[in-house]
């Protein structure tokens, strides 16, 4: 029996400055698994993705391409969605900033909150990063013009703009996190969240006008010449899918159950989102989601370095399933990423093929040697009650896991049940109570085997929708809410039935099947040059006395710590051998995790001037090398006593 319940779950609107790559398909991934879920328990399931088309950025990227804005937009919009179908993501609605409908319900939402005296117009300097498409506040620019996000320059705009009363939701925000210590996930990241709201929240400008491709002002304003600000427009998909504005038939589905987001875009599915929903009086999402990102074999990818990952060609070469899979057992939520070829071979190999595979093989083998094929589970209870329990057992735990987004763990304790079948197997060897002549306990065995994977086959359906029912047809069932409330929830045991003869589901892997990621160009040997040469190219020559004005010596890094707000950012204490540690800002959090630098040695530039770094004060300054392969720290090659002079 169905219980109806609405459900809404969303993955962000995909911008559409650039090809679908393996980030994309992971939260893709997490939010069909999900929704397939909901459905399958019988949730009345809305599940919403998309593409994010307007801004600088897409005006910019298609003059580049000597192509109009709308003609680039529906070409990148139509790869993300061939990608979805090509991937069989069961989304109910694809929505486009474009679509007429969209612009109406951001119109209508806009009047709303300027009608409530939320928004007011004014004027904006400052400085603003086209690629994150947002003004920064000098105090956390990089070095006083490098956006502390992606480390672009930033330029500086004044212009006309209509700003968002978001200083006045800073107490309601800070009430919401309070009071719903789940509304972000995970729970590390609610923290990064009211660690920034506490700092002080500035009203957002949410129009532009140094450019023309995005939503304009409702009419009533006429003032034609601003255009919505993106991440106005971007959020409020989530409700202008559901008809918010227009046709609201969908809106029963509305709060979100969960919005899957990269950590990359949190600041503003946690704060301006539920702001701008408070404006309108709307009830604020269940969960913000923010899982983490992915490397590659160790290193962060880029096409530069050519090793970005194409998700299509790795699920053509493993298996879609497969795919699904490893994206969702090998990292906790929330946590970065790293994809090898190796990594998804095991997988592939252990998990699925060793635990999963062969035992269905193995019970083939044993129904037919046996039973001709024929399994009946009365007796099951009789001879196995123990077994059967402690299956249940781990099959109880399973749901909250999942909307958690504890999916690796919800993993984990799935495969409990595979090793309880594993190992009945091989404690009560079929073979031998055939011999003795105990048939209905074989018979009860093989027959728990079969219900273990019936019932395993049916929570891993979400992850893995093909492979599953291919398990689900040879036990001579159907996955859907019936076999759910049946097998899961009621605990009932499979009819009596022949179990049909299928391929193995994971053919061993040997090799890769991928080739390996193609090293970017070596960079050529320069000319030899003479001095004058040089002198022209800008390259100033120094005396050997200008050189040692500069003070190097050895630190030792005791304390580090990320730089709150800040992608780039690192503080670090750093012995030199002084009364005193220096604190040193340095932009190697893309490179080096706190923890790897805590009591490592590093050399140091020590007579800088000191500088504020989004307000940190630093002192000296690490040496470092950066190439196509990434950014090493420059250190002594033997341990040397803090403060040692580099001559």
């Amino acid at each position: 029996m169905s219980c109806h319940k609405p459900v809404y779950i969303t993955t962000p609107i995909y911008y559409v400055n650039d090809v679908a790559h393996i980030g994309h398909a992971y939260t893709t991934i997490i939010a069909d698994t999900i929704a397939r879920y909901s459905r399958m328990i019988g949730h009345d399931t809305y599940f919403l993705t998309g593409t994010d088309e307007h801004g600088q950025k897409i005006e910019e990227a298609a003059k580049v391409r000597n192509e109009t804005t709308q003609a680039y937009a529906d070409k990148i919009s139509a790869a993300f969605r061939n990608l979805w179908d090509d991937f069989e993501i069961s989304y109910d609605g694809f929505i486009r900033t474009t679509d007429e409908a969209h612009k109406k319900g951001v119109q209508y939402a806009f009047s709303k909150m300027f009608d409530k005296g939320d928004i007011y117009k004014d004027v904006y300097k400052g400085h603003y990063c086209i690629s994150c498409e947002t003004f920064f506040p000098k105090t956390q620019l990089v070095d006083d013009e490098f956006c502390p996000e992606c480390g672009k320059a930033t330029t500086i705009v004044e212009e006309e703009s209509y700003f968002f009363k978001l200083s006045a939701y800073q107490d309601k925000l800070l009430a919401w996190y309070n009071e719903n210590p789940e509304c972000i996930l995970p729970k590390s990241k609610r923290n990064e969240v009211i660690r920034f709201v506490e700092s002080g929240l500035d009203d957002l400008s949410i129009t532009r006008t140094s450019f023309d491709w995005g939503v304009k002002l409702p009419e009533k304003f006429n003032d034609p010449k601003h255009v919505m600000y993106v991440w106005l427009d971007a959020l409020m998909n989530y409700l202008t899918a559901l008809g918010y504005g227009n046709d609201e038939s969908k809106m029963k589905y509305w709060p979100a159950r969960v919005h899957l987001i990269g950590k990359d875009i949190l600041r503003f599915h946690a704060i301006y989102w539920p702001a701008f929903l408070m404006s309108l009086d709307m009830p604020l999402p269940k969960h913000v989601a923010a899982h983490g990102w992915w490397t590659r074999d160790g290193e962060k990818m880029s096409k530069s370095k050519g090793n970005v990952i194409n998700p299509k060609e790795v699920a053509d070469a493993y298996g879609l399933d497969n795919f699904r899979y490893f994206m969702l057992r090998e990292v906790p939520f929330g946590g970065d990423g790293d994809f090898s070829q190796k990594a998804l071979i095991d997988r592939i190999n252990n998990d699925l093929g060793n635990d999963l595979g062969n035992l269905l093989n193995r019970l083939i083998g044993m129904s037919e040697k046996y039973f001709e094929g024929r399994i009946d589970s009365a007796n099951v209870s009789k001879y196995f009650s123990a077994e059967l329990n402690e299956v249940m057992e781990s099959l109880d735990k399973l749901e909250p896991f999942l909307f958690e987004m504890q999916i690796h763990r919800y993993l984990e304790e799935l495969w409990r049940p595979l090793s309880v079948a594993n190992r009945a197997i091989d404690k009560y060897q079929p073979w031998v109570l055939m011999k003795e002549g105990k048939e209905d306990e074989a018979m009860a065995l093989v027959a728990l085997i079969a219900n273990i994977l019936a019932r395993v086959s049916i929570m891993l359906y979400p992850v893995m929708p093909s492979i599953t029912k291919k398990i689900a047809t040879s036990l001579d069932f159907n996955i859907d809410n019936d076999s759910w409330q049946r097998f899961i929830k009621g605990n009932e045991l499979l009819n009596t039935f022949v179990i049909s003869k299928i391929p193995p589901l994971f053919p061993r892997i040997e090799e890769p099947l991928l080739a390996a990621a193609e090293p970017a160009p070596a960079p050529q040997k320069p000319k030899e040059t003479k001095i004058e040469e040089k002198k022209e190219e800008g390259i100033a020559l120094i005396s050997i006395d200008q050189f040692f004005l500069t003070s190097l010596k050895i630190g030792t890094i005791i304390e580090a710590n990320e730089v709150p707000k800040s992608d780039r950012l690192l503080i670090l204490q750093v012995d030199l051998g002084e009364e005193k540690p220096r604190q040193i800002v340095a932009g190697i959090k893309e490179f080096y995790s706190p923890e790897q630098l805590i009591n490592t040695q590093v050399c140091v530039v020590a007579n800088l001037k000191p500088a504020k770094l989004m307000g940190n004060h630093s002192e000296g300054m690490l040496l470092a090398a950066k190439d196509e392969n990434g950014l090493h720290l420059l250190r002594p090659e033997a341990p040397k006593k803090a403060g040692t002079p580099v001559k």
